[in-house]
Parts: structure tokens; sequence; C-alpha cells
């Protein structure tokens, strides 16, 4: 049974994460079968004798983050798609200069997004983000729908999270709203037949970018793999820009420990600063220069 949960079905190994909550998933199944006496006792190994799961990080790897220019070339490609282009630009563009996540980006209301006036002088707007979209399955929802309408990840059911919005994505969505002659209401990001975005339809749109821009070695490496990669660019820009941890956790909706946690390992751009700050500290005096 540990076998068959921990193998997909081309017979390679799942991932270690899966793995595990494939298992407490088992345990918690058994543990009710004991319960209605169906069974006497768990077979699941425990203790030391019990098969350790390869251990796995929350890291983001380093490698799958987009530079500027990489970024501006695959949305530019996107954008020029003669089916979709620019709708789907205007998604992966949120994503960049936003960092929210997909399911939260496909439930953004045309009202949920606060431009200021096309003459204003300071062009920084807000989203305002209180839904999200995932992806579940037909099987899995009771409307029969893709997906499902949930609160934000890890908040309450009716929590919202604001988002500054730059000039350059205020431009882009405003662009966008009146090219859509979109209203309060209607959904920011919709499909060819309106309704939301289908995720197969964004990754597919994401591999063909990446195939056709980056070149052979970078689409084969971890850049910019996952249509997430760009909320994982956007968040550790926030950091290296030196936004305090704490709000880049606010805007990013989550917790200040998971953040570091996620992004340590590619915060940068303040080494120098650093091996200042730690030079100058705790200098023992030379023996030679003070004649001992």
């Amino acid at each position: 049974m540990l076998q068959a949960a921990g193998t997909k079905l081309d017979g390679n190994p799942v991932a270690a994460s899966t793995a595990r909550r494939t298992k407490r998933a088992l345990n918690v199944l058994i543990e009710h079968a004991i319960k209605k006496k169906v069974l006497k006792e768990n077979p699941l190994p425990k203790g030391k004798g019990a098969a350790a799961a390869s251990k796995t990080s929350s890291a983001v790897d380093k490698r799958s983050l987009l530079n500027k220019e990489q970024a501006a070339k695959l949305l530019g490609w996107v954008h020029a798609r003669p089916r979709g282009g620019p709708r789907l630009h205007t998604f992966f563009a949120t994503m960049y200069y936003a960092g929210a996540r997909p399911e939260e980006v496909v439930a953004l209301d045309v009202g949920d997004v606060r431009l200021p006036d096309a003459d204003a002088d300071d062009q920084w707007g807000e989203l305002l983000l209180h839904t999200a979209h995932p992806e579940v399955g037909r099987q899995w929802t009771n409307t029969g729908e893709v997906r499902e309408q949930r609160g934000l990840k890890g908040r309450a059911a009716d929590d919202t999270r604001t988002v500054p919005c730059r000039p350059a994505l205020t431009r882009i969505l405003r662009a966008h709203i009146e090219k859509e002659g979109l209203k309060p209401g209607d959904l920011l990001m919709q499909g060819e037949k309106g309704g939301d975005l289908a995720g197969s339809v964004i990754r597919r749109a994401w591999r063909r970018a990446r195939k056709e821009v980056l070149t052979p070695y970078e689409f084969g490496s971890p850049l910019g793999r996952r249509v997430y990669d760009l909320r994982h660019t956007c968040l550790t820009n926030w950091l290296n820009a030196g936004v305090p941890a704490a709000t880049v956790a606010e805007w990013a909706g989550n917790s200040v420990p998971v953040l570091l946690a996620t992004y340590a390992r590619c915060i940068d751009g303040q080494l120098d600063d650093l091996k200042q700050r730690i030079e100058g500290e705790g200098e023992l005096p030379d023996p030679a220069a003070a004649g001992v």
C-alpha cells in the first residue's frame, strides 16, 4: 500500500512532500478503520523502524528566478500572441509586479482594482485581494466547475489583503480594462468565452513562451519553469529592494517566518554593506603594528 501511494503512474517515485502527505492521509484512514473495528491495529511503520522520508526544502531555488530582461522577453512574446495574448500578458504582469498567487489573480474583480486618475501625477494604485479561485477539478466542486471560490490562503474567509500597484502595472491594467470594456462586477481576467481564465491555457502559454524565448540551456533549467516563479521573482525583488520583511509578508499573504525561510537564499545586493559592518566590529589590533 505504501509503495503504491509513493509511486506515480509512470513508475517514478512521487515527491517527498507528496509521500509524507499521503502517509498522513493513510494514517487517518486506518485510525478511522480501527475506530469502526474494521482493523485491530495500525500496520503503518512507526518510530525508529519507520522508513525515513526524503527531506524537502521550502526554500526557493535561486535558479528559477527571472531577471528583468528575461521577464520582459517572455511577457513580450505572450503579448504578441494572436489569440488572447494581451489578456494573458495582463495576467502574467500582475503576478510579476504584484506578487499575487495565480488563483488570486484569476479571482480579481474590476472593482478590486483601485487605479488613480489617468492624468494624476502619482500613478501608484492598489489591488484589493479577498477571494481565490483555485483549480480543484470538476469532480470535487458543488457547481461542476474546475475552479472553486474560496477565501485567501491561510486567512479567515472574509479577510482581505491590499497590495500596491506600481505605475507600470497601473498602465497595463488601465489599458486592459478599457480595451475589454470591463465594468465593476466583471472578472478582470476572463477566458475567451467569459468566466474564469483556465489554468491549462495559462500553463500552455507560459510553456510555449519559455520554449520560444529562452535558449535551449535556459529552457532545460529551472529558470521560470513554473508560472508561480513570477510570484517568487516579485517577492525576491521586493526584499532585495530593501522593503521590510514584515511588509513583504503582508503584501504576499505569508507569515514573516515562512517568508524568510522561503526566500532567504535569494536575498542579495546587500552583501558589500554587510561585509563592511562585520569588518568594523571586533577588529583586533595587529601585533606586528603594535610592536608585540
